[in-house]
């Protein structure tokens, strides 16, 4: 778990400087990949799907 926590956090942080610097290439859409993977493992997954969900369902109804 702490392993998967400080993957997260440095995916994070690396894909939040290629998007700062606005080098959107294979590198950072790899990031993003690998930032995602490694978010879902976390407990966040849970709260991050919900509100997915909740975001769909208020569009729908719109």
């Amino acid at each position: 778990m702490v392993i998967t926590v400080s993957l997260v956090l440095l995916f994070g942080l690396a894909l939040f400087f290629l998007l700062r610097s606005k080098e959107l290439g294979p590198g950072a859409a790899f990031t993003a990949v690998m930032f995602g993977f490694f978010l879902a493992s976390t407990g966040a997954a849970g709260p991050i799907n919900r509100l997915a969900e909740s975001l769909i369902d208020a569009a729908s109804n719109l």
